[in-house]
């Protein structure tokens, strides 16, 4: 009997970037002077003491497995870290570290996502939330956030609330959108929480990366009481410029963090030994890193928001964190942003990501984690393609 794909793996969707992403590299390989702004990584180099750390690591030969949830230096330092940051204290065995972000997400989902589970989404969101949830036969329920400023409005939340919701993901800084959730969003979020008895994950990756006036708070800081049914997630590749190294942690109850631990253990045991420990050196080490980064990033923003706001048929929230613009080119004339995204690729060798694959149709993402001259390159070609319509 021939082999079959399983009806899991048939489920799950494929990006709706993928086209223009074969089309710029397409382009690109062609000779063509192609702009990408598709990246989700920082542009610097990773933190000097992440770098020392993971070498003295090799030299004192930490090449073989660890614990499975981590070494526990790294466990140290997370909890030094959100003690310091966050005033939250944790024991290690409420940690857990594992190969990035992405993988305790997932291990998160499935050790509380049942078949048929409802988990509330606030979109724009990024897409591996959704594909994972369904991956655990769980439902995504989404809430749009676009006519409030990228802010779930309590009204919508709760409207979306059923009687099989268990659970939700709340993702800030966001991306796309780079909204910060203020304190009165999440004391709303954690009051639904409290009243239905929901479990929350709390994924804070670019909570370093936040500009101007905002200010970043960590959902227990607001509802400390509600710290028994929240998992946190975070890592080291957003503020210490380490996408490579692939280390994610997460802080939660005892029992959760339990179940993802013996999932991982099956899954993929324990992270890379030395990213772990190049890990415990930049949490440790590059607190001047990371600063002058989000300087940069901050300056980056300031000058792209600044070209877009001034495009006639853009529409653009300032974005209060991560490095994405996402903007609104529903008012340029083009059918979507599908078609947007496709056209200014051909036509002004512009890569950006169409909203589609964050749903939210009719808006565009756009990475500031590049240099200068990119960012007022790109711009200027945006304008052009714009006005040319």
């Amino acid at each position: 009997m021939k082999w079959k794909l399983s009806e899991r793996s048939k489920r799950i969707r494929p990006s709706a970037t993928f086209a223009v992403t074969a089309l710029a590299k397409e382009l690109k390989a062609s000779g063509c002077p192609v702009l990408s702004f598709s990246a989700g990584e920082p542009d610097f180099a990773s933190p000097p003491s992440a770098v020392t750390a993971a070498r003295d690591a090799i030299d004192r030969g930490e090449t073989h497995y660890t614990a499975n949830s981590g070494v526990a230096e790294l466990k140290r330092a997370v909890a030094s870290y959100y003690k310091e940051r966050f005033g939250l204290e944790y024991a290690a065995s409420e940690i857990i570290a594992s190969g990035g972000a992405k993988q305790v997400l997932y291990e998160a989902v499935q050790s509380l996502v049942d078949p048929g589970d409802e988990v509330l989404l606030f979109t724009p969101s990024w897409v591996s939330y959704v594909e994972q949830i369904r991956m655990a036969e769980g439902e995504p329920v989404v809430v749009d956030t676009t006519g409030s400023n990228f802010l779930p409005a309590p009204k919508a939340v709760r409207g979306a609330l059923t009687g099989r919701t268990a659970g939700m993901i709340v993702n800030s800084p966001n991306n796309p959108t780079g909204a910060v959730y203020g304190r009165e969003t999440l004391e709303m979020l954690a009051g639904v929480a409290r009243e239905r008895g929901l479990w929350i994950i709390y994924d804070e990756i670019y909570e370093r990366l936040v500009y101007g006036a905002a200010r970043h708070l960590n959902i227990l800081q607001v509802a400390p009481d509600i710290r028994d049914r929240v998992i946190v997630v975070n890592g080291v590749s957003k503020a210490y410029s380490m996408t490579g190294w692939r280390i994610g942690y997460a802080l939660g109850p005892r029992e959760a963090i339990s179940g993802m631990d013996d999932l991982q253990g099956h899954l993929a045991s324990n992270p890379s030994s030395i990213a772990q420990w190049a890990s415990v050196g930049a949490i440790e080490g590059a607190e001047a890193d990371v600063e002058r980064c989000r300087a940069e990033f901050e300056r980056r923003r300031d000058i792209l928001f600044g070209i877009l706001s001034g495009i006639k048929g853009v529409k653009i929230v300032p974005p209060d964190g991560a490095f994405y613009a996402f903007f609104d080119v529903r008012g340029t004339g083009l059918p979507d942003d599908m078609e947007f995204c496709r056209r200014i690729l051909e036509e002004k060798y512009v890569a950006l990501v169409p909203g589609a694959a964050f749903f939210a149709p009719g808006f565009v993402r756009m990475s500031y984690a590049c240099s200068e001259e990119d960012i007022r390159a790109g711009g200027a070609r945006i304008k052009e393609f714009v006005e040319s319509l």
